[in-house]
């Protein structure tokens, strides 16, 4: 994808509109027990993108917030309860939900957070054990 392309996105009913530009920082899978708690699936594809990079295009006054740690603040559409991103402002990444930018060509790098997996994927990726050592996490890797 090039620097020059951008993609929308909604919520599940379309009163949120979320634009995102430029290149995602990084794309995968996590499986910590938050995520897989916050999005009721047994793993959340995410797209990592400077926070400069997103924007909220339309129904801002529609987007309720929840910050369960100082790691994230989880944001959705207070009309239907679609999930729409979270932002990490300790890694200064924003994570906007893969599956709400249809046409965002998708392409994971690797898997965060892999030993609280509950659902095993051999898909040739980095399983991380928990996260990169340079976002604070051990670094460790775990065979596939």
């Amino acid at each position: 994808m090039s620097s020059s392309q951008s993609h929308s996105g909604k919520c599940f009913c379309g009163a949120v509109e979320i634009a995102v530009s430029g290149e995602p920082v990084a794309m995968g899978y996590c499986h910590c027990d938050s995520c897989r708690e916050w999005s009721a699936e047994p793993v959340n594809a995410f797209s990592l993108w400077p926070p400069e990079a997103v924007h909220v295009t339309k129904g801002a006054d529609h987007i309720g917030s929840y910050q369960r740690s100082e790691k994230s603040l989880r944001k959705w559409c207070k009309i239907c309860g679609g999930h729409l991103l979270t932002e990490h402002p300790l890694w200064g990444v924003t994570d906007v939900y893969a599956a709400i930018i249809p046409t965002l060509d998708f392409q994971p790098m690797l898997h965060v957070n892999y030993e609280n997996t509950v659902l095993h994927l051999r898909d040739g990726l980095p399983k991380q054990k928990d996260m990169p050592a340079e976002m604070g996490g051990s670094g460790t890797l775990l065979p596939d």
